[in-house]
């Protein structure tokens, strides 16, 4: 509670006021919205009392081992403000998420596409993430990968989606106060304001609205 108190601090700093709290719901963790709604619950009410001004939405980061794992109504709960997006973890290996995505695309949900930029399958060919855009999927990349924060690959692969104008939202992928901020403005020297504004902005306020945002693309600097 701590920490999360701590975050909301920082992400308020950077000039967030809305966030959606996309814990990882992955085997290794076991979390499900059983302990994810009645946590969030709690930090509205910490961050009320103490007078920090952060709404909190419902989500979740799930990963592909739990989809087989997750019902329907597991998944609405955990989906982004309760709309029909879902957030699913990109596997940082080489593995396929195409089956992924279209079986929950299947099942009336859909997807939004968590750190592309940094999944081995995207690095060595970013074309699959266009072919997934194509199909109705959208991206989410790490306002830190911009930064360089997760190398120069993560970083040249991000700037590559967001000149073929794959990327969607961006994320602050918070994990802590410290070394994982949740802080988008460190992206800001990568993208121009209208771009900024819309994925950190418009797009959020689209997706929680179970709206599909439009693509602001990339202008020469």
């Amino acid at each position: 509670m701590e920490t999360a108190v701590a975050m909301a601090r920082v992400a308020v700093a950077a000039g967030t006021r809305v966030m959606a709290t996309t814990s990882h719901v992955h085997v290794s963790f076991g979390l499900g919205p059983d302990d994810l709604e009645p946590a969030r619950r709690a930090l509205a009410e910490r961050l009320a009392h103490e007078g920090v001004a952060l709404e909190l939405v419902a989500g979740g980061e799930v990963s592909t081992r739990r989809l087989p794992d997750l019902s329907d109504d597991d998944l609405r709960r955990l989906a982004l403000g309760g709309g029909p997006w879902v957030l699913l973890e990109c596997p940082f290996g080489p593995a396929d998420i195409e089956p992924h995505v279209t079986a929950l695309q299947r099942r009336g949900f859909e997807v939004l596409l968590a750190h592309p930029e940094r999944s081995e399958a995207f690095q060595r060919d970013p074309g699959r993430l266009g072919a997934l855009i194509n199909g109705g999927a959208l991206a989410q990349v790490t306002a830190g990968a911009f930064a360089g924060h997760f190398g120069g690959l993560a970083r040249r692969t991000a700037l590559r989606m967001l000149d073929a104008g794959w990327v969607h939202v961006l994320a602050s992928d918070g994990h802590d106060e410290v070394s994982r901020p949740p802080d988008l403005t460190v992206a800001a020297p990568a993208l121009d304001d209208e771009q900024l504004e819309s994925m950190t902005t418009t797009a959020p306020a689209a997706l929680l609205a179970g709206e599909r945002p439009r693509v602001t693309a990339r202008t020469a600097r």
